[in-house]
């Protein structure tokens, strides 16, 4: 998922346009076109400083891959810099804030006002520690056209765009651009913020009844059997933790933790915040970064036939591959196969190769949600090798609810062409239940005349067995 502006843009009626600047790729992971990328622009930095930008730069990548689970993921992001010069140093301090400094011990910073790229200042929305591209709401979209236009003229293809801003004083804010400043605490308020921009997460301190919402980690749900995070109950703290507050509606929600940094900037992710960036890490890229051989660039035909993939591994490595050809097990949890002539029928054979991840970081068994990714190769064998052809497809499957007494709904999105039937088998082997669904389709499947216990939800595309999940019924 890539975004893409025109160099030019058009807002109330006000182009605005901007130059090249000069980039630099500071953490390569793989092609753009296969990772997540993250794009810094520099703020409050003079030309003479953009060599510190870069360093400061540098320790944000580093700190924000030290934090799980960006760290067990980092193969999944590039981050790039686009090194927008100010004519002068740091943010505005207009002091207009309604809220006096944190604590007591806080300095008191001069009031000053200085001429930046994208005006960053302190105090915005009256408090303190907001540091915004605006004072305020009524002034934003003219500095937004500019960091539009700066993204589109330098890395219009970027997935997540961030503002560093050149100063010592802690403060940053979220929004679709988040801002943070330069110092130790940095790297933490951008993460904090990336869990708002890019992940979908909210605040664990109540965010106002503006901003409250069913989310991850945030909900008015209180069944421990019907709460999003029902997973990851009484794991790692995990539990269903009411809001505290003195004013609105804050008591009638709840969050899943009571120390994840999306409440308290020292601490780390919780459970359940963890397993929704990972979800949406697993949506934005395929593990499967190349395979071969590709359609029609077979040039020799001799037995054994060699296929591989080159995955993007997790860190340590918790991706899972099961290899079938023709509907039979040939092969799991290595990259490379290789085929004999014994191997194969004459006619139409087909390879197949599922991929997906088992991290503990997600509750796989209970997990509604799992992504699956498969190559599968067509070999042609009448006169010897005739002809492999390729195909990739991303599988995005949902069960629920898991457990269930009466209904499971079975659905899933995929680039594939094709429908998926599950069944439904007792430990024992014994097939229960049989039913097709269709891409983009949720199915209703009736379980209430089931025994309770656990049973394997076994999935197939075209009669090859891609990936099977444990369902309990209660």
């Amino acid at each position: 998922m890539k975004q893409l502006f025109f160099i030019v843009l058009i807002i109330g009626f006000q182009y605005v346009s901007a130059q090249i600047f000069d980039k630099e790729t500071i953490k390569n992971s793989g092609g753009n076109d296969k990772r997540i990328n993250l794009v810094i622009l520099s703020e409050g930095y003079t030309i003479s400083e953009l060599a510190k930008f870069k360093t400061d730069a540098i320790n944000f990548t580093n700190g924000m891959f030290n934090e799980p689970p960006f760290k067990e993921y980092a193969n999944y992001f590039n981050v790039h810099i686009v090194k927008v010069p100010s004519n002068e140093s740091g943010a505005d301090h207009p002091g207009t804030s309604t809220q006096p400094p944190e604590t007591p011990s806080t300095p008191i910073i001069p009031l000053k006002t200085v001429d930046t790229y994208f005006n960053a200042t302190f105090d915005a929305y009256g408090l303190h520690r907001l540091l915004y591209y605006e004072i305020d709401g009524n002034a934003a979209n003219n500095t937004q056209a500019k960091i539009y236009a700066v993204l589109a003229a330098n890395f219009p293809t970027y997935d997540q765009a961030l503002i560093l801003v050149n100063s010592a004083e802690y403060g940053g804010s979220g929004g679709e651009f988040p801002m943070a400043y330069s110092g130790s605490w940095g790297a933490k308020v951008i993460i904090h913020e990336l869990g708002h921009s890019l992940f979908n997460l909210k605040d664990e301190y109540y965010p106002g009844d503006a901003l409250a919402a069913e989310a991850i980690n945030m909900t008015k749900e209180t069944n421990p059997n019907l709460i999003r995070w029902k997973n990851w109950l009484t794991t790692n703290c995990v539990g269903i933790y009411q809001y505290t507050c003195t004013t609105g509606n804050c008591t009638d929600w709840y969050k899943p933790h009571e120390n994840c940094i999306m409440e308290k900037i020292d601490k780390p992710f919780c459970s359940v915040c963890k397993e929704g960036i990972i979800e949406k890490i697993h949506s934005m890229v395929s593990p499967i970064d190349a395979y071969s051989p590709v359609s029609n660039t077979v040039t020799s035909r001799s037995f054994p036939l060699e296929f591989q993939l080159n995955l993007v591994k997790p860190i340590p490595n918790t991706l899972k591959s099961k290899w079938t050809l023709n509907t039979v097990d040939f092969a799991t949890d290595v990259d490379a196969v290789s085929v004999l002539e014994t191997d194969l029928n004459i006619g139409i054979n087909t390879l197949t190769v599922a991929v997906n991840d088992e991290t503990t970081l997600l509750k796989v068994n209970n997990h509604d949600t799992f992504h699956l990714y498969t190559v599968t190769w067509t070999i042609d064998k009448t006169l010897g090798v005739e002809a492999i052809t390729s195909k990739t497809s991303n599988y995005n499957i949902t069960m629920f609810p898991n457990p269930s007494n009466t209904i499971i709904n079975f659905k899933f999105e995929s680039d594939a062409e094709t429908n998926l039937k599950v069944d439904i088998v007792g430990l024992d082997g014994k097939l229960m239940k049989s039913v097709v669904v269709a891409n983009y389709q949720t199915h209703q499947v009736d379980v209430g005349n089931l025994n309770s216990g656990i049973y394997l939800a076994n999935f197939y595309a075209k009669n090859v067995l891609i990936a099977t999940k444990k369902l309990v019924v209660k």
